[in-house]
């Protein structure tokens, strides 16, 4: 038995024409966390060696 697809913003059945998504409004508010940068993958900053004294 297989999964039914779920909304990836609200969990509602997917519909196929806003695949992964229910609604055009749960595409667009995905969309406007891409904008926002809200979706980021955290990166530490490397210093460049130091010459040692």
């Amino acid at each position: 038995m297989s999964k039914a697809a779920t909304c990836a913003h609200c969990g509602k059945p997917v519909v196929d024409a806003y695949k992964p998504f229910c609604s055009k409004r749960c595409a667009d508010v995905d969309l406007a966390r891409w904008l926002r940068a809200d979706y980021a993958i955290p990166v530490a900053d490397e210093l460049p060696d130091e010459p040692e004294e």
